[in-house]
Formats: structure tokens, sequence, C-alpha cells
């Protein structure tokens, strides 16, 4: 799957001609609105709905992770996947929007199903990714993310909640957010993600700040041990560019989750005059999850590890302890930004992979599915924190490549279509697509 998802970014990187290039361009849409255009939820609300599915624990625990197994080098790999990751998401959101369709009563849906059905006329393997999606979202949407709610407010709580107590709480949130459908969901992530990821990047600027006199140093680890084994102060050792690479780039395409499919759910249903004008908006989702998140997060995890000599790397399990005794070494901040990071982050996952799922679920067995899907989410919200959080990951992992592969197999050979759109809309962002969305019966 590494080589899969990297082999795409550089090829669809290549062949949008360093569509990257134009990630300010992306930026200044996202804070545009295009109200005239096609389309349930503007452009932001979008972004703001597939950040809060990206923008999870990944971020957090998963770079951490990474550090620990494949040394501070790991960071490199992980923002080099991010970096060229973003022509992906920019590929895929664009045929998303481009075979889009209609449903009777004036919904947007669209996907890879869409894409591989209408682009390429192998419905057999829509219905395959929309299978998957769907199991996906109960597994690295729902099943992980509230087990690692739990654990951070059972570690940080001065008494003992139950699990189960923590489940049935967060499940009836979330029902009342996601039984409103998109629009209610895109209201929540509207406003909580961008402020979830200010106080997160804001924080992560504070510790670095009292870490400065180590950033250098940790920069030129960074550099170095992503080539080369070798081992720094604070304990910190690098395996050489294999563990390097290995860890950071499985980190790194977990974290955005370019080329899985999912993002492009979501931003089918942007009101948005062409498809190239909300592809480049989808696309600053990878530049802000990855290439800043993730960066500021491994910043300070080899930063922090660095100046402390009394963090010991061999009296830790994983990278997920790793990263709780680094932020535990600046008083007060570091202990508040990990809690409220991790809940927030993961909470928002949640409310963005009901959406996906959702979608998927009205693909496979249409709008009578949708009410039952909701329900059995909930149920996993519920049941989430007392389940064995190895065997989560596990299953979880194993359904994002399932999706991932039909939705890499739309977006490279449907490269041509996606070169020809790029061409023709790039210079030209405010055309409207005159294009027809068919109106289907689902």
């Amino acid at each position: 799957m590494i080589v899969l998802l990297l082999g795409t970014h550089l090829f669809m990187t290549v062949r949008t001609g360093f569509i990257q290039r134009k990630t300010l361009t992306g930026i200044r849409l996202s804070l545009t609105k295009d109200p005239d255009s096609p389309g349930d939820v503007s452009q932001f609300q979008a972004l703001t709905t597939a950040l809060a599915s990206t923008i999870g624990t990944g971020n957090i625990v998963g770079v951490g992770t990474a550090v620990f197994l494949g040394g501070p080098g790991a960071v490199l790999w992980c923002w080099l996947t991010g970096v060229f990751g973003i022509a992906t998401k920019y590929a895929e959101s664009l045929i998303a929007v481009k075979y889009r369709v209609q449903t009777k009563d004036g919904r947007m849906q669209g996907g890879a199903m869409y894409a591989l059905e209408r682009g390429l006329h192998m419905k057999w393997l829509g219905v395959v990714f929309a299978a998957f999606a769907m199991l996906a979202s109960f597994g690295i949407g729902c099943g992980t993310q509230i087990n690692a709610i739990s654990e951070i407010i059972q570690g940080n709580s001065p008494i003992y909640i139950p699990p189960l107590a923590i489940g049935i709480v967060f499940a009836a949130i979330t029902a009342v957010v996601i039984i409103g459908g998109i629009k209610s969901i895109a209201v929540v992530c509207e406003r909580l993600v961008p402020l979830m990821a200010a106080f997160y990047v804001v924080g992560c600027v504070v510790i670095l700040c009292i870490n400065w006199d180590f950033i250098l140093p940790a920069l030129q680890a960074i550099f170095t041990l992503a080539f080369q084994p070798g081992a720094v102060a604070g304990g910190l050792t690098g395996g050489g560019i294999r563990l390097a690479m290995q860890y950071g780039v499985a980190r790194g395409l977990f974290s955005n989750e370019s080329g899985m499919g999912s993002a492009p759910l979501v931003a089918s249903a942007a009101q948005t005059r062409n498809p190239v004008r909300q592809a480049l908006v989808s696309s600053t989702g990878t530049f802000w999850d990855t290439v800043v998140v993730c960066l500021m997060t491994g910043l300070v995890l080899v930063t922090t590890v660095m100046k402390n000599p009394g963090i010991n790397m061999d009296q830790f399990a994983d990278g997920g302890q790793m990263t709780t005794a680094a932020f535990s070494q600046i008083p007060v901040l570091g202990p508040l930004i990990l809690v409220v990071g991790i809940i927030t982050f993961a909470y928002s996952t949640i409310l963005g992979w009901s959406y996906y799922g959702e979608r998927c679920c009205e693909y496979l067995f249409g709008a009578k599915g949708m009410l039952p899907y909701k329900l059995a989410f909930i149920l996993v919200i519920v049941i989430g924190p007392v389940l064995s959080l190895d065997l989560a990951w596990t299953v979880a992992n194993i359904l994002n490549a399932l999706m991932a592969v039909p939705n890499l197999i739309a977006v490279l050979l449907l490269s041509g279509v996606i070169a020809r759109e790029t061409r023709h809309y790039l210079n030209h962002l405010d055309e409207k697509d005159e294009t027809e969305i068919p109106v289907v019966d689902r």
C-alpha cells in the first residue's frame, strides 16, 4: 500500500503539473463562497468536514508512533508524504465533483463509486469501494477514535469513569448532530475544526518557543536520521532510511487520507462552479493536516525529548506513551494540549466519517439504509471504549487498504480526464461548468 499510494502521489504530481504550487490559491478559494452554484454546503464547510475526519489521533499519537519506531527521520518522510499527497487529494476530489449526481430530493452525491460507475463504467468496483468505505467508517472513523477518547479521559480523570459511560455520553452527543445530515454536521465542523486546530498549533508554537534552543538540533536530527542510522541527545535513535521511510510514510498516509477516497465524498456536496475549483480547496486539507499539524507535532516531540534527559525511550511500550511523556514535560500547558487535542481531534473524526459511511450506505442500499446505518454507527460509539485497541487498529488498517485500491484505480485510469480538466479550468477558475448533473433514484 505504501508503494501504491506514494507512487500515485508522485505520478499525479507530475500529471497535474505540480498542482502543489496552487496551494495558496486553494486556501484563498476556501474562504470564498459560491452560493449560486449547485451543492449542499459551502466550500469551506466541505473542507472543514473533510478536515474533521483527517485531523485525528494520527496527528498526535500517530506521529509519536512514527518517531518511536522509525526515529526522528520519520518526521521528514511523514512531511514529504503530505507534500506529494496534495496532488492525489486534488485528483480524487476533482473526479468526485465531475461525476457527481443529484438525488430526487435535491441532495448531491459523489465519490469514487460514482467516478467508477459514470467515468469508467465499472459499477461493480464502485460497489466494492462503497462497501469497504462503509465498513471502514466503523473502524477508523468510529471505533479507534472513541477508544482513544476513552483512554485519554480515564488517564487524566481524578475519579474512575466506566468506559461504557463515556461511550454512552458521546453516542448521545453524536446522535443529535448526525441525525440532521450533512448540513448539521457541516455547521458543527465549520465551528469546531478551526478552533481545535488553532488551539493545538498555538500550543505547539508555545512549546517550541520553550524548546527554542533545540529546534535547530532537532531539524538536523530529522534530516540526518531520515537517511542513515544514528543517535542524538535524549535517547532518540534512527534505524536508517528503511525504518524512517516505512513508519514516516505509513503514518503520513494514515494521517491525511490522500488516496483513500474519503474526503471526495464530502467534496462532491460543495457549492462550486467547476470541479477544479473545489479540488483545489479540498487539496489544502492535506496541507493543513500533514504539512502543518503533523510537522508541528513531530518538532514538539523531538525537541522535548532531546531537551529533557528525564525522558528515557526504553521505558515506553509504544508511541502513545512517548507522546504523553513528551507533552507532560511542559507544566500545565503540555498535558492540556494533549488532552484537549486528542478529544476534539478524535470526536471531529467521528462526525466526518459518519457522513462518509452514510453516503456509501445510501449508494448500496438507497435511502432506506440510512437510518439503520446511523443506529449501527451510534452503537459502535457506545461499545468502542471497551473494545481491544489492537484489534480495532488492525481492522481499521485492513479496511483502509481495501477502500483505497478501487479509489486509486479510478484516479489513475481517469488521470487523463484530471489533466484535461486542470488545463481547462486552472487559469479560468471563475468559469462555470455547464455539464448537466444527472438526477438519480437512490
